[in-house]
């Protein structure tokens, strides 16, 4: 029985390898690339083994050709800042998983991801292959850990279960942002001297919130910091080069007025391109020209939908086309929802560029057009649906049947 059960086993794992080892390739297509070799007209691309093997190979060897005549070719979008997968319905209690009271540095709610929310299926159709779930969190200013996730719907979908530490400065409804900024430092600076004093006589293992805080002083894990007025921006940008963080500034409607600062301590900025009023006198500099303008003055910036952005990361790609109307460049729009979060995040995709992963997207035109379609679209080298729950919807209540409106045959 054993030998039967290995001999199962190992066929299997043989089979989904044969599979997986599919050579795709898409030809005379229009690549966008996202990289510094802009766009590749008429290439020819090669997918194998979930990677991208080659572009404009001398010689094609596949086993699936696909002619991408007339159609664009971009890396598969990258959300952020949403909690996708931890929320069904926002307004039901039992179907948000996104934060706790109790939680603070090590909240990790990335246990709690459903990959086959009805939401993956429609950020999918968005042109969305991979995405930054982040925690709301709870009563402290760290909210908890962000998770990178792709949207292939499959139970092991988690590919990164800490990305990022979020925290939540600025503005408060109770109490002081001062106190605030001053309890993330204090934190920061305690664990510091902690690691200053330890000896190899203090072998004693370190808790889940001293293995985050140790990660994050070294640099090896990005500080998300959501903060929106110019004032705050400037003394999370102190904190940053006080401690060697490798911070990311979220929110940052006033961002405009620091372009110079953030340029130069190097922070990249998570913002939603259609913030064009003052939500509080923490933004009031928020503007549709915004993106474009942090673009102009050097600031790597990430397109992120504001609100609700876990039901709607479908609309990144308008967001972008909105950005690119009010002064963004074409390319520094696109690379704000591939390259830039790819690059900020750790994230490997973002790019068509040999070596990387095979998350792409082929479109019937410019996809930050509103009438644009996707034909095809591959995450981790893998072909997947574009049907949602939407589309069931729609075909379930018209298509002609003699039962009741409700019903098909």
């Amino acid at each position: 029985m054993k030998t039967m059960k290995l001999t199962m086993i190992t066929s299997a794992l043989l089979a989904h390898s044969a599979a997986f080892a599919e050579v795709t390739a898409i030809t005379n297509a229009t690549l966008h690339t996202a990289t510094a070799e802009g766009v590749i007209e008429g290439a020819t691309l090669l997918i194998e083994n979930g990677k991208i093997k080659a572009i404009n190979p001398n010689n094609v060897n596949a086993d699936v050709t696909i002619d991408a005549s007339g159609k664009i070719i971009t890396p598969g979008f990258i959300g952020s800042m949403n909690q996708l997968g931890l929320v069904e319905v926002g307004a039901v209690a039992a179907s948000r998983d996104a934060g706790d009271d109790a939680a603070g540095i090590d909240f990790d709610a990335s246990t709690a991801f459903n990959p086959r929310s009805s939401l993956i299926a429609y950020a999918r159709k968005g042109g969305v292959t991979q995405n930054l779930v982040t925690p709301w969190g709870g009563k402290s200013e760290f909210a908890g850990l962000g998770f990178v996730v792709d949207l292939s719907g499959t139970f092991d979908s988690v590919t990164d279960r800490q990305s990022a530490l979020v925290i939540h400065l600025g503005a408060k409804s109770e109490g002081s942002r001062a106190k605030s900024l001053d309890n993330v430092v204090k934190k920061l600076a305690s664990h510091q001297e902690k690691q200053n004093k330890k000896d190899d006589k203090d072998k004693a293992k370190p808790t889940a919130e001293e293995q985050v805080l140790t990660q994050v002083l070294a640099g090896e894990m990005p500080v998300i910091a959501s903060v929106s007025r110019a004032s705050d921006i400037l003394e999370v940008i102190k904190v940053k080069e006080r401690f060697g963080l490798d911070l990311i500034i979220k929110g940052a409607n006033d961002a405009v007025l620091v372009a110079d600062e953030l340029a130069k301590a190097n922070v990249p900025v998570i913002l939603s391109a259609v913030s064009n009023l003052p939500s509080s006198f923490d933004s009031m500099h928020a503007s549709l020209d915004n993106a474009g303008k942090l673009e102009k003055a050097g600031v790597k910036v990430i397109l992120s939908i504001g609100g609700d952005g876990s039901h709607n990361v479908y609309q990144l790609r308008f967001d972008a086309g909105i950005a690119v109307a009010n002064g963004m460049s074409h390319a520094g729009a696109l690379k704000a929802i591939t390259a830039n979060p790819a690059a900020a995040l750790g994230i490997d995709g973002g790019v068509i560029e040999v070596g990387k992963r095979a998350d792409i997207v082929m479109w019937s035109a410019d996809p930050f057009e509103f009438s644009t379609t996707i034909d095809k679209i591959w995450i981790n080298g893998e072909e997947v649906s574009t049907e949602s729950r939407h589309d069931k919807l729609r075909d379930r209540y018209t298509t002609d049947s003699d039962m009741p409106r409700a019903y098909t045959k």
